[in-house]
């Protein structure tokens, strides 16, 4: 109980100050101007700012389409593999009806926060959002700070598309053994981010266990490096919230193509 409200109260705060956050730190304040015309661009010192302009590049496409989005998916680049190696799948399963892939590879909570705080989401009105974030974090956060994080998010997209279903989906396992200690603390975070889910507007689910063999080992045929998705990988993916995705989009069951 002490838990639930300490998480309650941060997730108040983070996300208060989330609110803020565009004043100081908005992508116009941290893209250079352009490179006037008739200029050399590469004799003119520039930062180095892909991932800023990488956000600003997906926000304006999916302003583009922002009304026919349906089903978000969010996260780092495990969700991001979507558009790689589990391109083939998703053009099985959520090209038909409208889904877009926010996931930037190597994206923690707070980066996550920060495009939501940063037009992600303007415009557009998606009936689910499928999140799955905080791997990133064990190198830098505690278990318990991790939580948090993902509870900020799945709040601010409480908040800003307050009609939608949040999906949140536990973190992948990783680490090729069933006794590799990243597999308890993930274990630890899903346990915490589990008490998220309401049966309304906030569906948790764990499908880790689908990657995994019998004595809990990751196989190279699921997750070659034992933390992103084969093409076999996503299928099982893709088959794991494939009910919920019927059940909050009725046209994705109608769309959805079996896999050969």
């Amino acid at each position: 109980m002490k838990l639930q409200t300490c998480l309650a109260s941060l997730v108040f705060a983070t996300a208060t100050l989330v609110q803020a956050a565009p004043d100081k730190w908005s992508i116009a304040d941290l893209l250079p101007p352009p490179t006037p015309a008739g200029v050399n661009s590469a004799a003119v010192a520039a930062p180095k700012l892909d991932w800023v302009q990488r956000v600003k590049a997906t926000n304006d496409r999916a302003q583009a389409s922002a009304l026919s989005i349906k089903l978000v998916f969010d996260g780092d680049s495990i969700t991001d593999g979507w558009q790689t190696k589990g391109k083939d799948v998703w053009g099985r399963h959520y090209t038909q009806f409208g889904a877009f892939d926010f996931g930037i590879s190597g994206d923690r909570t707070q980066h996550v926060l920060w495009r939501l705080a940063n037009g992600q989401v303007d415009n557009l009105k998606p009936s689910l959002i499928a999140l799955m974030i905080g791997t990133n974090n064990l190198s830098a956060n505690t278990n318990e700070q991790i939580a948090e994080g993902v509870a900020a998010i799945v709040q601010d997209y409480r908040t800003r598309c307050p009609d939608a279903v949040v999906l949140l989906q536990a973190i992948f396992p990783r680490g090729q053994k069933a006794d590799d200690p990243l597999r308890a603390r993930i274990k630890a975070i899903n346990e915490i981010i589990a008490k998220l889910h309401d049966g309304k507007k906030i569906i948790f689910i764990d499908f880790g266990g689908k990657f995994l063999g019998a004595d809990g080992t990751l196989s190279p045929e699921i997750m070659p490096d034992f933390l992103h998705p084969s093409p076999k990988g996503y299928q099982i993916w893709a088959d794991a919230i494939q009910p919920v995705i019927d059940q909050y989009i009725p046209a994705a069951a109608a769309s959805a193509t079996p896999a050969k």
